[in-house]
């Protein structure tokens, strides 16, 4: 579609908007070291416009040019949010990167997207980027968030050696551009729909990063959707603590609260998320599955400490949750003794609860990035906490499919229904396609790879899935992930992994069988759960001893025996590993939007997978 048949309604246009009609109206708030502890302190919507404008001017004062890039390697906070808009404000893209990304795939970033300015977050960036310089020529500024004072004297020098504009602070790169912000104003009233705004790189699970391209048209339109389907407004708070580099939390945390006018609350990573929303109290909330099954570990194991009065009112007012829960997805609100159930439960246990963790003012939980189990799902609708299913892709600006918070709208277990204006399909192997206005612009700089998944205008995801009578969409695996055992079985890994994690004390799965003749799993134990379970049974409160203890082994072993019942015969898991520490993303065993690189656990656990797969078993059929 060309720029011309496209209203001009651009994410920079609504903070404009906002800055005009609303200028000291908080937008967004920086967690700051004060003399009590971290406090929170506010920027308006006129000071976040006026930022960004001295971004976009400091920028064009090097040099940059209509389409330059700038690179930001940082942790979800207020200046990541400022340099993305004002890389667009000056006409540029916003390419983020993720902070555990090596030094040579943050190079390979920064070289592919040609960008003119990388804005770093630390010392430790700076030091992991310092000796990939001279593969940059294009390079021409690095800011640094914090930590400029304490460069060493050979950082300084090299600094000295390009004039002195090599490395600057962030606060001296902002002051820097003041006679170009003219410029800047002309820039922005001369972006168009069709531009590219952002670059979003894969994460690499296999083979080299691609920069999807999204436009300004892709984020402003989805952007806007979003807003439509929850119901957002300048009254909505939101946390913002994941890689902001991913595309669900940019588009929630960016350009989805810059389109309501909502205000965030910048965590500066998971680590500080409890005490987050202790002070900001968001009514909307996004957590990708691991963070929800985390949070449900957590209340299980708190709720066990209950005595047995409490105990059974607690089992009572879960009772209510989901009945009451169950009937406002399906019909609307409760009537009757439910309403009155309710509203006693309500004071007896779900505020108390849901205000503890600083929940208890949220009106939409989202749930995306990975497949969520359906136990926690129903566990947090028993909370009355419905959590709302997610479905899409960096390809496809972020959401392709959604649950909604509106009767018979949403239907736990599925990632709900195609986005209003947009169309879903099937092809013949079951891959989900997708048609929109969110689908991206290709790869950047790949047509090879752009032509392999956009044909005809439909984006061939990689997924595979199911459709129901209603619509609601069920995904099933990846494409990729999908293996066939040496009996010629294909097997869907997602599948079984989900029930896995569904077992008490069971925190992550890894399911192993291609090309063999029957299939095993690693598996990982849930810390807060696990330890619980060692206190209660007086063992050793050392996790990497408790995947060995027989006790332990003799659980796990009965819930997956229980399980491989429900199973076709090629499906059961004959052998399984217990291990005493989960994957992470700091092991580059997950990717930072916590999927499994199951090549990378294939090739570090191969000998304890070996072991299950004993030469005596040769002759065992799957």
């Amino acid at each position: 579609m060309s720029s011309s048949a496209i209203r001009r309604d651009l994410i920079v246009d609504r903070l404009i908007g906002h800055a005009r009609s609303r200028p000291s109206a908080p937008a967004l708030y920086a967690r700051v070291k004060g003399g009590g502890g971290d406090e929170f302190v506010p920027l308006t919507f006129a000071e976040y416009e006026q930022r960004a404008r001295a971004f976009a001017a400091a920028c064009i004062d090097l040099g940059m040019p209509v389409g330059g890039a700038v690179g930001i390697v940082a942790d979800s906070r207020v200046e990541w949010v400022l340099a993305a808009i004002g890389a667009q404000m000056a006409g540029g893209m916003t390419v983020g990167i993720y902070q555990t990304s090596t030094a040579e795939q943050t190079a390979y970033i920064l070289r592919h997207s040609e960008a003119w300015v990388a804005v770093l977050e630390n010392l430790q960036q700076w030091q992991k980027l310092q000796p990939q310089l001279a593969t940059l020529p294009q390079l021409r500024r690095v800011v640094m968030m914090d930590g400029y004072a304490a460069l060493s004297a050979e950082d300084l020098a090299l600094t000295a050696a390009s004039g002195g504009k090599l490395l600057q602070p962030w606060d001296q790169f902002l002051s820097s551009g003041t006679a170009s912000l003219p410029t800047v104003a002309e820039r922005i009233e001369n972006l168009q729909p069709d531009q590219i705004a952002s670059l979003i790189y894969t994460s690499g699970t296999t083979g080299t990063p691609k920069g999807v391209i999204l436009t300004h048209h892709n984020l402003a339109w989805t952007a806007a959707c979003a807003l439509q389907i929850h119901h957002a407004d300048e009254k909505d708070v939101v946390v913002s603590y994941l890689p902001m580099s991913h595309i669900a939390e940019q588009l929630f945390s960016l350009y989805l609260t810059i389109t309501s006018g909502a205000r965030v609350y910048f965590s500066g990573g998971i680590e500080r998320i409890k005490e987050t929303l202790l002070a900001a109290r968001p009514t909307l909330f996004l957590a990708v599955p691991r963070v929800w099954e985390k949070f449900q570990a957590g209340v299980v194991t708190k709720l066990q400490q209950a005595s047995p009065l409490q105990r059974r009112v607690i089992a009572w007012a879960r009772d209510v949750g989901t009945r009451s829960g169950r009937y406002r997805l399906d019909s609307g609100k409760p009537f009757g003794l439910l309403v009155l159930e309710e509203k006693l439960a309500q004071k007896l246990f779900f505020t108390k609860l849901k205000t503890a963790l600083g929940l208890e003012r949220v009106r939409v939980a989202i749930t995306g990035s990975a497949a969520i189990r359906k136990d926690v799902l129903d566990f947090f609708l028993s909370l009355q906490l419905p959590i709302y299913e997610v479905y899409g892709l960096s390809e496809s600006s972020g959401p392709l499919t959604c649950n909604a918070a509106k009767p018979g709208h949403t239907r736990l277990g599925t990632v709900g229904r195609p986005l209003p204006g947009t169309t879903l399909k099937l092809a013949e192997d079951g891959e989900v396609l997708f048609q929109g206005p969110n689908v991206c612009a290709g790869y950047f700089k790949n047509p090879e790879a752009t032509a392999q998944a956009i044909k005809d205008g439909w984006l061939y995801t990689g997924d595979v899935g199911e459709i129901d009578s209603d619509g609601f969409l069920r995904i099933t695996d990846r494409k990729k992930d999908l293996f066939k055992t040496s009996g010629g079985k294909y097997v869907a890994p997602q599948l079984l992994e989900g029930q896995l994690r569904s077992i008490p004390l069971i925190a992550q799965a890894v399911i192993i069988g291609e090309s063999r003749k029957y299939l095993t799993a690693l598996l990982t134990l849930e810390p807060e759960r696990a330890l619980a379970f060692a206190r209660e049974s007086g063992l050793s409160e050392d996790l990497d001893a408790l995947a060995q203890e027989p006790k332990v082994l003799a659980l796990i072993q009965e819930h997956v025996d229980r399980l491989n019942k429900t199973l076709a015969r090629f499906e059961t898991i004959k052998r399984i590993t217990l291990l005493g520490r989960d994957f992470t993303v700091a092991n580059d065993e997950m990717t930072p939007s916590q999927k499994l690189k199951r090549k990378v656990i294939y090739t570090r656990y191969a000998t304890q997978i070996d072991a299950m797969y004993p030469e005596a078993d040769s002759a065992q059929e799957g």
